[in-house]
């Protein structure tokens, strides 16, 4: 018998799409190229390839990203300080982030791939950039123009116009005679007065230690602009405080500023403070964030097809859900991690659930999100993953709802549970269209719920407040305390002159 012998020769290459990234026609776009002195500085990469087409799945790069300058104090060419990282979406881009922590003269950011550079690179930062502990503030309009800020906000425009024209001088004296004698107990508030670029407040009730937020968003902003001297009252509790159907504007609806409204209520929405912290503390102390929840999980292909819940039980809902998951096990994995608010009812729906990774949870293709005590603030981070959003009907709302459109940036179901499984149905015969939601909702999130946008919200916030009070004499009494910058604050020359500019 003749034996034949074939030789193969098998050529290991890089998969097809990596080979057709032009790198230095990729885009390179964000905040972190300018000057804006956020906590933690990002931009974006997406990867462009030789047809000129943005790519859509993750290339598997690593890029090669120096932050080059000079410190305030150079020493024998030293380098400014940073910790930079790269969070790959998986859909073609990536997200840089980076933390300095020195003031960084004549920086530029090199971006390249195996010695090419990425886009323009370099790019050359267009002035000294600070830390987020410089207290370097600029003047409210050169604010809003550097760091791009929108015109106008309908929430603010919506939430304002209740108290268009109160006389906020007797109003005030109303509100502080209430929560004076209210019962300690049942209040949660703090008067803050922005006076001078400094902050003092005031709190009523015994449970305020939810200040330490509000605290650390005023100082923060302060840090970066010139606010209008403003007075306001701040819920620090869970539920909208400014109840409907106040007899006139002397006794009420009270303008309290909180993180949460509700259809029933007059409060003025703020970013959530979990929002807000994780904009301060990222790549700190905090690692669930607005970016890196960003990152690629499984391919959606890859992605357990079932709607996926866990949490408190901090709404009847949630148990509902439970139940749910019970009769419909191939369509919704549903559970309980811990029991606070129906505690009688943990047998019943025992064992509670371990904990998982947030970032675990986008191994599932749908997320289910159910209302905990009031909005779950869960809800932009759901939105910037890489899965769609089941979303129940709710009569609660953060700052951004009213700018989400249903069935282009999430799927909304009933507040009693009774379409839910229903939609995920519908949802597993419409793959490509529920894929289209799921990038139509983190686009959102990238053009709305990043950090620079939550700071630009906040100061058009107070700003506009500004305008409506204008009248009113804006005082620190003496019940008032304090609350003083980082000592290290004012370390920084606050020179924005780019050594650049002299030569």
């Amino acid at each position: 018998m003749n034996l034949i012998f074939v030789s193969v020769i098998v050529f290991l290459v890089p998969p097809a799409t990596l080979l057709d990234i032009e790198f230095e026609k990729s885009v390179v776009w964000g905040p972190g190229l300018g000057e804006s002195s956020l906590p933690v500085r990002y931009f974006f990469v997406q990867f462009v390839n030789n047809a000129g087409e943005n790519a859509t799945e993750s290339q598997g790069i690593e890029l090669d990203i120096q932050l080059v300058g000079r410190p305030k104090s150079q020493r024998n060419g030293e380098n400014c300080r940073y910790h930079l990282e790269q969070i790959d979406s998986g859909d073609g881009s990536i997200v840089v982030r980076y933390r300095i922590f020195q003031e960084c003269r004549a920086a530029s950011l090199h971006i390249k791939y195996q010695n090419l550079h990425v886009g323009q690179s370099p790019y050359r930062l267009p002035s000294t950039i600070f830390p987020e502990t410089c207290s370097c503030p600029l003047e409210l309009e050169e604010f809003l123009s550097v760091w791009k800020c929108q015109e106008k906000y309908e929430q603010i425009e919506e939430d304002l116009s209740t108290f268009s024209s109160i006389n906020y001088t007797h109003i005030q004296r109303k509100m502080i005679e209430k929560f004076t004698h209210d019962n300690p107990g049942s209040l949660a508030i703090c008067q803050y007065v922005v006076k001078s670029g400094e902050i003092f407040r005031r709190c009523f009730g015994k449970h305020v230690g939810f200040n330490m937020f509000m605290d650390a968003t005023l100082l923060s902003i302060l840090r970066k602009v010139d606010l209008p001297d403003i007075e306001i009252f701040v819920n620090l509790g869970d539920w909208p405080m400014s109840h409907k159907g106040g007899k006139s504007r002397t006794t009420g609806p009270w303008p309290i500023f909180s993180w949460c409204g509700s259809t029933e209520s007059h409060d003025i929405v703020m970013p959530t403070y979990d929002i807000m912290e994780s904009s301060l503390e990222a790549m700190r102390r905090v690692s669930l964030d607005i970016l890196s929840v960003q990152k690629a999980q499984k391919q959606w292909d890859e992605k357990d097809p079932r709607g996926f819940f866990r949490g408190r039980d901090a709404n009847r809902e949630r148990l509902k859900l439970v139940d749910l998951s019970r009769k419909h096990p191939d369509l919704l994995d549903a559970g309980i991690t811990n029991f606070f608010f129906f505690r009688d009812e943990e047998q019943k729906y025992s064992p509670k659930s371990p904990r998982i990774s947030f970032f675990d949870f986008f191994n599932y293709k749908y997320q289910v999100n159910v209302d905990g005590t009031v909005a779950a603030y869960r809800f932009p981070y759901l939105l910037a993953g890489d899965s769609v959003v089941f979303k129940q009907d709710s009569p609660y709302y953060e700052h951004f709802y009213g700018q989400l459109k249903p069935m282009t940036h999430y799927i909304p179901f009933r507040r009693d549970l009774s379409n839910l499984i229903s939609r995920i149905q519908w949802a597993k015969s419409h793959d490509s269209q529920v894929r289209q939601i799921a990038k139509n909702a983190r686009e959102f999130v990238r053009e709305n719920l990043l950090p620079s946008h939550i700071f630009c919200y906040y100061v058009r916030l107070f700003q506009q407040w500004s305008h409506l009070t204008r009248s009113h004499p804006v005082q620190v009494t003496p019940e008032m305390e304090k609350v003083p910058q980082p000592e290290d604050s004012r370390d920084c020359s606050c020179d924005r002159k780019s050594p650049r500019d002299e030569l």
